[in-house]
């Protein structure tokens, strides 16, 4: 009974170098989705992330963390087709450069400019100029490599957004049909950004999971299966192993960005099954799946734990990881996210999270202390 894609590229191995400048990263929660009552979410402003980059940068960088994922808002940027107002990324970039740190940037981070129909061409169209302006302004501030995760997170999207319509675009039993628009536009954005820069480099996101069924029948067993593998399909569109004509190309999968925290293992009833339980993964061995079914780069893009489960969460993570590398797996990083407390998308509580905690009033910024000391002992094993 088979239920893996079977790939037909198997890439050589890399022996490069990382290129990053640290293993441990951070990165600043940046969602910017739209819910059905037209509230929409800027993560980044509601703790004033863009205001106070700089310091929110150096403080990592004290850390020991050179490397930050954050994200461009394409909603603040074209407030009017194809017009741009790049003084909210230009900020944050010249502050990354003052704190000489190195980011990853999403272009798209679960929001869109709310006249874009997201069905149409001009979804892709739209996306496709963004990034190439993008790209020129970045490199008219800097001659680093540019590192872009053009769409985050395009397999949870396309389940929250389109099949269960969370948020935009508000689909129903279309996720399927999001996912593709969404890889066509990834992959409009990769060429003109490639264009503009041939050393840019890409990063793609999603979730690992791990789906069990309650019941030990063939048909729940196979019902379970089919949802776990679900995970890896928005990558092999974009490798072009799965509906090649939606243009993906193996080049295209340049970093694989696992994101895992303790709710990605569940059942098919969507119960969580935690750490310790029957029928949890270990983690190291969902990486190792990712490892050999790609033989890419790979970026643990997110992992973290609220409260008082941070530091504990870490360290389960940071053994995982080591045991993968030590058995050849390619893991070029493990970033916390997210690194600072944010608002809550829907309840608007406040979440503790990461190393950076903030005051009840969202303001100062000060250490976790269990979680710098768990940070201080993690690290790309020798």
């Amino acid at each position: 009974m088979t239920f893996t894609l079977e790939i037909p590229y198997k890439p050589p191995m890399v022996t490069q170098s990382s290129p990053f400048r640290s293993f441990l990263m951070g990165g600043f929660e940046s969602a910017t989705m739209v819910f059905e009552d037209g509230r929409r979410v800027d993560a980044i402003a509601s703790v004033e992330h863009d205001k106070h980059a700089f310091k929110d940068y150096a403080m990592l960088k004290k850390n020991g963390i050179s490397t930050i994922r954050d994200s461009l808002r394409w909603h603040i940027i074209e407030k009017q087709p194809y017009k741009y107002d790049w003084s909210s990324f230009v900020n944050m970039l010249r502050a990354s450069l003052d704190a000489d740190v190195q980011i990853i940037w999403d272009l798209c981070h679960f929001g869109f400019p709310e006249d874009i129909n997201p069905w149409s061409l001009e979804f892709i169209d739209r996306f496709r100029a963004f990034a190439t302006e993008a790209a020129v302004v970045f490199q008219n501030e800097t001659n680093q490599v540019p590192f872009w995760c053009p769409i985050n997170e395009i397999s949870f999207w396309s389940y929250a957004g389109g099949e269960h319509g969370h948020f935009m675009p508000l689909g129903i039993g279309r996720g399927h049909e999001w996912k593709q628009q969404m890889v066509r536009a990834s992959i409009a954005a990769m060429n003109q950004l490639r264009n503009i820069d041939p050393r840019a480099r890409f990063m793609h996101s999603d979730p690992v999971i791990h789906v069990t069924a309650p019941e030990q029948t063939y048909e729940a067993i196979t019902q379970a299966e089919n949802m776990r593998v679900s995970m890896f399909k928005s990558w092999d569109m974009i490798g072009g192993y799965l509906e090649p004509e939606l243009g993906g190309k193996p080049e295209y999968l340049d970093i694989i960005g696992v994101n895992f925290y303790p709710s990605n293992q569940f059942t098919t009833d969507e119960e969580t099954v935690g750490f310790g339980q029957l029928f949890y993964r270990p983690f190291e061995d969902i990486l190792m799946e990712v490892w050999e079914r790609y033989q890419k780069p790979i970026l643990i893009a997110e992992t973290g734990a609220e409260g008082a489960n941070g530091a504990a969460w870490l360290r389960y993570v940071s053994h995982e990881y080591t045991n993968a590398i030590h058995q050849g797996a390619l893991i070029q990083g493990c970033c916390i996210y997210p690194v600072m407390d944010y608002v809550g998308w829907t309840n608007n509580r406040h979440c503790r999270c990461g190393l950076i905690e903030l005051d009840e009033d969202l303001n100062e910024r000060r250490y976790d202390i269990k979680v710098q000391d768990t940070l201080k002992k993690m690290g790309k094993p020798l």
